[in-house]
């Protein structure tokens, strides 16, 4: 490891610095996947105190845990566990106007991909624990830490270590919320919507079936009729207000002087718990398009469920007490896929989500500070 950070500003930086951008999609460079930083962050772990382990979720790309040693309560019984959790991975570096693995500190800000999702939250939750580490084996909690791989997309380490490590009572999922606690987000579908015809000449068009024009009839649907049937099945959520749905992409056809056979409607649908609750945005967006062509079929891609933590659970109140507050979030993050498998979870971190992938993205150094004392003050709480 490098020389030992002097303050969460050093770490920050440090971090910036390790390319850990996803592989999926166009990353914008050739310098993919978590290793190096899950490596990174398991060496300041050991120096915090922390039992280490890499457990590789994919080839090469690691989900980093930690664990601080605890001693056993007054009364004998299971300490309750709690987990800090952020991710390791980054979205791509392309079109960036800065040095994404510059972590250059000017302005009173740590600039670079990362800065604000969510390597800055990491590196708030990871001071904290260094300065706390003296303390945390006489907690009444049982303290960890994860970071996850592959949260920009697929979520492949948080489902991962929810299989295989879980449940925890209460997990604090490191993502830039301006320390507000997120205890409910929105989930994500992607499905695909065909549309399927009879390919003939392009000159006798009238002998075929034009699967782009049945398309164009379900897209007139899917965007009138189709969001009000969400907004009905769904109700208004008091935190994240109506599901809705994003028509993304289109592809069909083979030829212009062919009738095209085939078209493929490509939609981003975001569901609130309501939704779910009333049978899932699958059945829902099935029983639409079948209503409308009953040839038509609906592809779901891997679905993301909203996240819908009590706000009056105790830890998150605990939270509230020490200074946060509680909101919603349009976006989705780890904390569903932790809470899908029986882990209270909420998101929060410093920083704010409109840095987050941006071209020039950032972190001021007071609001990294900030999450630094704030955990602090929430780890000190459980001292009597």
């Amino acid at each position: 490891m490098n020389p030992q950070p002097a303050n969460v500003i050093e770490l920050c930086q440090a971090l910036v610095r390790i390319p850990s951008v996803n592989p999926d999609g166009d990353p914008g460079c050739d310098q993919t996947g978590e290793a190096a930083c899950a490596t990174y962050v398991g060496q300041f772990l050991a120096a915090s105190g922390a039992t280490v382990q890499l457990e590789e979720v994919e080839p090469g790309r690691p989900n980093v845990i930690g664990r601080f040693p605890t001693r056993p309560s007054a009364d004998g019984k299971p300490k309750p566990r709690i987990v800090f959790a952020p991710h390791t991975d980054t979205v791509s570096v392309g079109g960036m106007t800065i040095d994404p693995f510059g972590g250059d500190l000017r302005d009173d800000r740590i600039w670079g991909r990362g800065a604000s999702d969510t390597k800055g939250p990491m590196a708030a939750m990871l001071w904290a624990l260094y300065e706390m580490r003296a303390d945390i084996p006489s907690l009444p909690v049982e303290v960890h830490f994860a970071g996850f791989m592959s949260e920009e997309s697929a979520q492949l380490g948080s489902q991962h270590f929810a299989r295989t490590h879980g449940p925890y009572d209460f997990a604090l999922i490191g993502e830039p919320t301006g320390m507000r606690t997120v205890h409910k987000h929105k989930g994500c579908l992607w499905a695909d919507v065909h549309t399927t015809g009879v390919a003939v000449h392009g000159s006798i068009p009238e002998k075929g079936v034009n699967a782009i024009v049945k398309m164009a009839s379900l897209i007139h649907a899917l965007d009138i009729e189709f969001r009000q049937v969400l907004k009905d099945t769904g109700g208004e959520d008091e935190w994240l207000g109506f599901s809705t749905i994003n028509l993304g992409m289109i592809r069909g056809g083979t030829r212009s002087n062919i009738v095209a056979d085939q078209c493929v409607l490509r939609v981003d649908m975001r569901t609130t718990p309501g939704l779910a609750r009333a049978g899932g945005a699958v059945a829902v967006l099935t029983e639409f398009v079948r209503q409308r062509d009953a040839t038509a079929s609906v592809v779901p891609l891997p679905e993301t469920f909203p996240l819908n933590t009590d706000a009056t659970n105790p830890f998150v109140q605990r939270l509230v007490e020490c200074g946060s507050s509680v909101t919603g979030a349009p976006w989705f993050c780890d904390a569903a896929f932790l809470a899908a498998g029986g882990t209270p979870a909420v998101a929060i971190g410093p920083g704010g989500i409109a840095q987050a992938h941006t071209k020039d993205e950032h972190i001021a150094v007071s609001d990294l500070q900030d999450g630094v004392n704030f955990f602090v003050k929430f780890l000190k709480s459980w001292q009597v």
